[in-house]
């Protein structure tokens, strides 16, 4: 498998070349089914349509053609992290602060490898979290596995959509 960190030093300067935010590059499946999963956003919205990720896939499958990084064949999908989205960056726990997420560690942080509660923001390198179980705690963002927001009433006020021009209207056949 193709190496992540070198995936993303290719991908992002092409993604910020479009005007957009580079949220995760992930390399995932096995056998012959691979896929190289690309998220991505609007900074201003922090979402995207489906118009972005066309232009977004188009750009990058040049660039991934030319290159070839990856050995095996895979599937490109391009997407935006969506309303439960993962929390790749430091700056993503501050941003989504005052929202409930899931976070897991790679070691043991106040006892603990698993936790679910509020994001309470970032002090320095770690991520303040009140968790409810542990209370209060202080992640190292360098032991994050993998973090997630989880959808709540509060999120999904907080992720509207960009526009919701028809959303209600449809066609019925007579």
């Amino acid at each position: 498998m193709a190496d992540i960190a070198e995936l993303t030093a290719l991908i992002e300067p092409e993604v910020k070349a479009l005007g957009f935010d580079l949220v995760r590059v992930k390399l995932f499946g096995s056998g012959d089914e691979h896929t190289l999963q690309i998220m991505a956003e609007r900074p201003d919205t922090k979402q995207l349509v489906i118009e972005d990720c066309a232009a977004i896939s188009r750009r990058l499958s040049d660039v991934l053609d030319e290159v070839d990084p990856i050995e095996e064949a895979y599937r490109l999908e391009v997407s935006s992290p969506g309303i439960d989205r993962p929390l790749t960056r430091l700056h993503d726990f501050m941003e989504w602060a005052g929202h409930e997420a899931k976070v897991s560690t790679t070691e043991i942080v106040a006892g603990r490898k698993s936790f679910r509660g509020s994001l309470r923001g970032v002090e320095g390198d770690d991520i303040q979290f009140h968790d409810n179980k542990a209370g209060d705690v202080a992640i190292p963002f360098a032991l994050v596995g993998d973090a997630k927001l989880i959808l709540t009433d509060a999120l999904i006020s907080a992720s509207m959509p960009l526009s919701s021009d028809g959303a209600d209207e449809f066609e019925t056949e007579e």
